[in-house]
């Protein structure tokens, strides 16, 4: 079923990135971690569905979205980004296979952080600390860190930043893989959420295998 939202406010979180606010449909429901198809409501882009995933928490009362624009490319990014409030947009029923299935460790590629937004979100006010669990967030540089601040300041939750493009930033940590994870992943108890660009998505589970993860522990998107 097709939702027509209207805007409310945007907002840059970083120097292409974008907070989006929309009302929220009556009766729309969804779980953290799940994404909808979304397309601009103008001639020429209502064809044009790309996937995002929900930020806000299924209990407010308006829609929101954490974007990552690519002006470059000309194409839907684009045009979600020069969005003013009064302008609308459609979304699909809600999707997706990332949930919150227990504490454990986060691996996020630059916006691929996004429905771990919303589920952290959730846990933190649900319990009240975030104890248990691990936020790895890699980005091209300390500038593209989406959220920083939020998840610095969430109760009990450990942040690691590894920047790839900036080998003299404080959190220039390296490739994220089995020897980045080796002390950070209770083998035995933690879930693994992996989220970003689909050569991270698929190497992941192979590189937590090496550490002795089992598959059963590991949520991510299907790629499919």
């Amino acid at each position: 079923m097709t939702h027509t939202l209207t805007l409310q406010s945007i907002a840059a979180l970083t120097p292409d990135t974008y907070h989006l606010v929309f009302d929220k449909p009556e009766g729309f429901a969804f779980k953290p971690g799940q994404a909808t198809d979304f397309a601009v409501d103008k001639d020429g882009w209502r064809e044009e569905k790309r996937p995002f995933t929900f930020t806000s928490l299924p209990g407010e009362d308006t829609l929101q979205f954490v974007i990552k624009t690519y002006p470059e490319h000309d194409g839907v990014t684009e045009q979600i980004g020069k969005m003013t409030a009064g302008d609308k947009a459609l979304i699909e029923d809600p999707w997706g296979a990332i949930e919150d299935k227990g504490d454990g460790i986060f691996i996020a590629g630059g916006a691929g952080v996004t429905p771990f937004i919303a589920i952290l979100r959730q846990k933190l006010q649900d319990n009240g600390t975030l104890d248990g669990n691990t936020l790895v967030f890699s980005n091209q540089t300390e500038a593209d860190i989406i959220l920083k601040d939020e998840f610095d300041a969430m109760p009990g939750l450990k942040t690691v930043y590894t920047v790839t493009d900036r080998p003299d930033s404080d959190y220039a940590r390296g490739k994220v893989d089995a020897s980045f994870l080796k002390d950070m992943v209770d083998v035995k108890g933690d879930m693994v959420y992996v989220c970003g660009p689909d050569a991270m998505v698929e190497a992941m589970p192979r590189e937590v295998a090496e550490l002795g993860v089992r598959d059963k522990q590991v949520v991510t998107e299907d790629l499919d």
